[in-house]
Formats: C-alpha cells, structure tokens, sequence
C-alpha cells in the first residue's frame, strides 16, 4: 500500500481545508474546529455570513466516487421524501463530490442534536418509525457501487487480516485462530436460520451517536458505512442491557417500525452474529488504519496483551450467546 493511502492526511493543514471549501464556492471566516472522526476528517467551517457548514474529507482508498455519489443520491432521496436525515451541499458546480488535489470533500449543512434516551419508550417508538420509513425507501432499488455487509467481508477477511498483522500476540495465536473459525461456523448457522431474508440498503452504523435528537424529534447523520445488508442492522444496535432489557427496546423500536415497513422476524436470529461480525471487523479496523497516526493516539491499548486478552473473551461470550435462542417479542 502507498504511503498516501497509509497515511492520507499528512498534508491537510488548517489553510488546506479551508482553500478547499473555500474553492468549492463558500466563503470561510477562519472559524474551524475539527469532528470527531477517525476514518475521514471532518472540520466544522465557519462562513463570511456566521453560519457553519461541516466539511468532510474522505478517507483514500475506502470508497469509489461512485460509492460515494451514490450515498449521497440516497441521503438526497431520502430527505426529498422530508425524511429527516442530512443530505450534502451542492456546490456552484453542481456537485456533492469534489476533488480538491489530493482530497475528495464533500459539505454537509450543520446540523446539531443531543444523544437520545435510548431506555425511553416513547423515543424507542419514535426512532422505529423513523427506520421503518427510512427503510421502505430503501427497499425500493438496492444500491450497485456499495458493498454488501457478509459473513466474508467483516468477519473471515478480517480476523485473517489481524492474524497476519502481527498484532495478536503469538502466545494467542492459535487460540484466537480456533475461536475466530468457530465463530464463523456459528454466524453462519445463524444466517441460514434467518433464511432467505431480504437485503436492502441501510445506515448501517445506527448506533446512538448517529442518531441526534432535537425538539423536533430524532434525525440521522453519517451515511458513510451505508450498504447492502439485513434491516435488522439498523436495528440492533440500539439495544443494550440484559436480555429482558433488550426485548422490551425491541418491542418498543417494532411498535414504531411497523407502522411504516413490515419487520422480517426471523432476522432475530442475526442479532448475536451481527454483533460478532462488528467487533471482529473493528479488530482489524484499527489494525488496517494503524500507519495513520490518529490511531495510535486514539487506541494505545490495542497493541497490548491485555486488550487481546479481553477481546477473545468478548468473543467467547459472543460464542455463547450465539447458541440462545433469539429474543422472545411480543408478535402483533
């Protein structure tokens, strides 16, 4: 891999940035103040006129422009129909997508929001129909330039990756191999329960952070991991507690999701595989990005035996719970 693409944000200074926005047709005030965001950049730009927009500079590598235009196409569908997500800008040009050098950037009116209470009821229900809408849109087309969330791709692709890297240490090597081929052997079984299931486009990173709540109710952000997968992905991940805990949420999110797109139940059965896939692929995640020196900074623990040691013992609870039964909802 070439030096760019493992370390792409070398050259983008405080003046880049701004030129850039500044090239794609919007006046800066100098005002900027940098996201929390590992695998783009994102900056909160302050315009001539007092406002904000929020400039997001795309990682190298990760997404074809097309991937990317077609994120956006799906934003701007979606908000068409008053859905309230964040769609991009369009520049003087005409254009969401624009390169500037090196960088690919796209602008995003600000948009602010607080993390939603998430044991509520009444905001499960809400947010529910917010995905069941969203998601009726997406059963329409599916996309064509945007990966397909699998078994391959998050889970064997990644922890082969982690065992070449050298960061699992070799004293579990063996260990972490054996485990990470059963839970494979497991996910799997828990997809050929779920059946032919449809696949549709998603979020598909619809954790409480990407989801912001104003007096008006909740909105998405970050359509940056959008793809192909089960509807239930958008779902789980607002599910935490113990197991009666997250039956009741769930209730909670189908009484809202129903309203609007008919829930597919035997998807349950992914809950526990779909977690599996996501703490492996972030495993190898942190291990893809480590050249760049955000990582190190953010994650110093990764490279240490103690947090291997806790990782395959997150994963063997995984084990576990793979082989539950799915949770028991109220069926209306």
């Amino acid at each position: 891999m070439s030096d760019d693409a493992q370390t792409p944000y070398s050259n983008l200074s405080p003046d880049a940035v701004l030129n850039a926005v500044e090239r794609s047709g919007w006046r800066c005030d100098g005002r900027q103040l940098a996201l929390n965001s590992f695998e783009n950049r994102v900056y909160q730009i302050g315009l001539e006129d007092g406002s904000f927009v929020v400039a997001k500079f795309y990682r190298t590598g990760r997404w074809s422009d097309a991937a990317i235009l077609e994120e956006h196409r799906f934003t701007q569908e979606l908000a068409a129909l008053e859905l309230p997500v964040v769609p991009p800008l369009v520049t003087a040009a005409g254009e969401t997508l624009f390169h500037d050098g090196n960088f690919r950037v796209a602008l995003f009116p600000r948009r602010g929001g607080r993390t939603p209470d998430l044991e509520h009821g009444e905001t499960l229900k809400r947010i529910g129909r917010l995905m069941g809408r969203m998601h009726g849109v997406a059963a329409q087309r599916p996309f064509e330039h945007r990966e397909t969330l699998d078994i391959q791709s998050f889970a064997i692709d990644s922890y082969q990756f982690l065992l070449s890297s050298g960061f699992v240490p070799p004293a579990l090597e063996q260990a972490y191999q054996s485990l990470a081929e059963t839970l494979v052997a497991q996910a799997q079984g828990c997809f050929e329960r779920a059946g032919n299931f449809q696949s549709i486009r998603l979020h598909g990173d619809c954790h409480a952070g990407n989801i912001l709540w104003t007096d008006e109710g909740p909105h998405f952000v970050d359509f940056d991991d959008a793809r192909m997968g089960p509807a239930i992905q958008d779902l789980w991940m607002c599910l935490s507690g113990d197991r009666e805990e997250r039956a009741v949420q769930m209730n909670h999110l189908l009484d809202g999701y129903e309203t609007f797109f008919e829930f597919d139940y035997r998807q349950l059965h992914l809950i526990e595989a779909l977690r599996t896939l996501r703490m492996i692929h972030y495993a190898a995640w942190i291990a893809r990005r480590w050249a760049d020196p955000a990582f190190p900074r953010a994650f110093p623990w990764f490279d240490g035996p103690r947090y291997w040691d806790e990782h395959i013992l997150a994963l063997r609870e995984q084990s576990a719970l793979m082989d539950e039964q799915p949770l028991s909802l109220l069926v209306s």
